[in-house]
């Protein structure tokens, strides 16, 4: 799953010093071992089965994989103690480009592997890192998307088809309630996943651009944010009898097991879907946030990205299992079984549980994720989670925007 860091990285990292420590080692046997860090639980047993295979072809290297949980907080106190991992498997988000601007991060500019990326995606994590730092300091590896998953039997059920518009998304959700039933599965114990719908909604109503803007003093929360909130404020009527109450975990399982026509998640949340039901008929489509079927965007980002610390012990080693993760045929079976996409050309989701949401990659009618470009550490995922509950949108809007200057101004 796609989960932010719920602290910025702080300004520690003053110069490449910093990483006089690292964390791969040579071991008695003569193998090197090498730490991989990754911040998805959901891709454990994945990254085991790629590990095993990495070994097998490369009998001197050892991978060891870390996939602790708040991973990122975790690899920010790693930063602090000049503890960084070998290899990392993050999110593209506001941390990865706080390590990149903290000068940290292997620069892949110009190499094969920076080629073999789609161009959008390099130029998405580029623009988290800023102008503060020259070239690409990541590989971003597997994609995302926010979407409407719905279960088709239910949905059968109800008779409804799929909306276009925001006004029909409302109506299926009214009629699905009229039936007694529940129309939208909420998981907001985990403040995070009400950001799968806050991001639809912000990228389609305020831009992907309102980061920028917002930096530049031309707009604001309370500017552009109004509609967002009202929607979103909306759509939580449509939830269970505990909202809050119910972590990701059990709601994956809880969905699986019938209890909503929908379920807000992104794609990451499928494989946990059918692990607890694999004879679901699932069906995807991007939320319709406005009334014009034209503007309505799928939210897409870089769930994963590959990058390797600057001074690893062991960077011919270390980029050796960079190149086998790229690999194409590697690649494909990542997102296989991890129900994602690819950034790297050539690789493609075939699912046909994805057909709902081909066509925005086929046609580019993809945003971006617009917390990706929120400052690192401004919790935005706990505010929206208090908005939800005291319901209080003029208090809630002035608070994002001070708490993003706040953060900015540290």
């Amino acid at each position: 799953m796609f989960k932010k860091m719920t602290a910025g990285i702080m300004a520690v990292a003053m110069g490449a010093s910093l990483l006089a420590g690292c964390s791969s080692d040579k071991a008695d046997d003569g193998k090197v071992t090498l730490e991989l860090f990754s911040n998805k639980s959901e891709s454990i047993q994945t990254y085991k089965g790629l590990i095993k295979e990495f070994e097998k072809q490369n009998p001197d290297i050892k991978i060891k994989l870390d996939a602790p949980p708040e991973a990122e907080t975790v690899l920010k106190t790693r930063l602090t103690k000049n503890d960084l991992p070998d290899i990392m498997s993050i999110a593209g988000n506001a941390t990865y480009g706080e390590l990149g601007r903290a000068g940290v991060l292997e620069d892949f500019s110009g190499s094969e592997l920076e080629k073999s990326v789609q161009p959008s995606y390099i130029d998405m994590i580029n623009r988290l890192v800023g102008p503060e730092e020259k070239g690409t300091l990541g590989l971003p590896y597997a994609t995302n998307a926010n979407a409407v998953i719905y279960n088709k039997a239910k949905f059968e059920e109800h008779g409804l088809t799929v909306p276009t518009t925001w006004d029909e998304f409302i109506a299926s959700l009214d009629k699905v309630k009229a039936a007694g039933d529940t129309p939208i599965y909420f998981t907001l114990k985990d403040a995070w996943t009400g950001m799968i719908a806050w991001n639809s909604l912000g990228a389609n109503v305020a831009g992907e651009d309102f980061a920028e803007k917002k930096n530049a003093g031309e707009t604001s929360f309370v500017k552009s944010y109004d509609e967002v909130a009202d929607k979103m404020a909306t759509l939580v009527k449509y939830g269970h009898k505990d909202n809050m109450g119910v972590a990701y975990g059990d709601g994956n399982n809880a969905f699986a097991n019938g209890k909503s026509v929908f379920y807000l998640q992104g794609n990451w949340a499928i494989p946990e879907i059918l692990k607890a039901n694999p004879d679901m008929e699932l069906g995807v489509f991007p939320m319709p946030v406005t009334n014009d079927p034209a503007k309505n965007k799928l939210v897409s980002g870089v769930d994963v990205l590959l990058t390797v610390s600057k001074d690893t012990k062991h960077k011919g080693e270390a980029m050796k299992f960079v190149e086998f993760m790229m690999n194409q045929e590697t690649a494909k079976k990542y997102i296989d079984e991890q129900k994602a996409f690819s950034a790297i050309e050539g690789v493609y989701q075939e699912n046909p549980v994805f057909e709902g949401i081909k066509g925005n990659f086929e046609t580019g009618a993809i945003t971006s994720f617009p917390d990706h470009y929120y400052p690192a550490g401004m919790g935005a995922e706990n505010l929206v989670q208090e908005f939800l509950i005291k319901k209080d949108k003029e208090k809630f809007l002035k608070k994002m925007d001070s708490e993003w200057e706040k953060v900015q101004n540290r």
